[in-house]
């Protein structure tokens, strides 16, 4: 129904983290990142578990023996498409981290729960705070904040960090679409006027991984409660579109189209989307010492990896 990884003996080889939605981008990252640390890791998705399901939920996570901690990197992320579908967004967003929190205060297990930038309204003149009051303005936002609520009502042991423009070498993702259009055609046309902070998944699962070690060593601790983590400086998804063509180009012999940037109205979408949604990491950064890396030098690093470089 799942399977466990022992890597490395030590304390943590008793110490089981479960990753729900280890199929996934982010969810695949962070099983790695935990394994190199040498966590015994529990990796669950469809169809071992459905966490729409409390019973399922109940029924796999029963048969872990001594799980310590458990991360959720499970959601619908298909922005648009929620509009069509709540039903669904609802159900993986919502009522899936319900569950979860709910079986993890049974348990007595500590929860990280993984959230998004899209819970603000993108009216702000500068980077959101936690604290700052969630308006989600369509209904992925919206799910993704009821989920939040869900948690801090069913557990309070609990850690919400949000992320924002996740980016990676797994599924789907903006990175990867320009790739593939900016081979297939002459120019591409991106948004200007929409700001946040792109942050690649392997740099969010190495965050979670330093987050699991604290819980886990019991000697440093980790206040709980919601943080924000996303690349270091803020840019627009046209900057963000020509920097992964420049880094292309000079890796790539061939043609790489070129990009023109359009206002937001020129590009109508079935989900509106926040105007700026970057997001502030100070608390992070102070309560827990985990800093961002500069998103441009992430996306160097990726695309290293793509064009069969190292990370350097």
């Amino acid at each position: 129904m799942f399977f466990v990884v022992n890597i490395h003996f030590g304390e943590k080889m008793n110490r089981t983290v479960i990753v729900i939605g280890s199929l996934g981008m982010l969810g695949w990252e962070v099983v790695e990142s935990l394994k190199t640390a040498g966590f015994a890791v529990a990796a669950l998705d469809i169809p071992q578990i459905d966490i729409t399901k409390r019973e399922s939920v109940q029924s796999v996570l029963d048969r872990i023996d001594s799980p310590r901690l458990l991360i959720n990197c499970a959601a619908y992320t298909a922005v648009d498409m929620a509009e069509s579908e709540p039903e669904a967004a609802f159900a993986a967003n919502r009522d899936g981290p319900a569950n979860l929190a709910r079986e993890c205060e049974r348990l007595g297990m500590p929860l990280i729960h993984i959230s998004t930038d899209y819970v603000f309204n993108g009216k702000s003149d500068r980077p959101y705070k936690e604290e700052d009051a969630a308006d989600p303005i369509n209904v992925y936002g919206l799910s993704k904040w009821q989920g939040e609520k869900a948690v801090r009502s069913g557990l309070s042991d609990h850690i919400i960090v949000r992320t924002s423009w996740l980016y990676g070498a797994r599924g789907q993702n903006f990175v990867k679409t320009m790739l593939r259009l900016g081979a297939e055609r002459e120019e591409l046309k991106v948004v200007c006027d929409q700001y946040g902070c792109p942050t690649w998944s392997f740099d969010l699962a190495g965050c979670l991984t330093k987050i699991a070690e604290r819980i886990d060593s019991g000697v440093e601790t980790v206040p709980r409660g919601t943080y924000h983590f996303c690349g270091a400086g803020i840019t627009t998804w046209y900057d963000f579109a020509s920097t992964i063509l420049d880094e292309a180009r000079r890796r790539l012999p061939s043609r790489i189209a070129g990009v023109s940037p359009v206002p937001t109205d020129s590009y109508p979408t079935a989900a509106l989307r926040p105007r700026y949604s970057a997001l502030d990491c100070g608390k992070i950064d102070a309560t827990l010492g985990i800093t961002p890396p500069p998103w441009e030098k992430s996306l160097a690093c990726l695309m290293d990896e793509f064009f069969g470089g190292k990370h350097e």
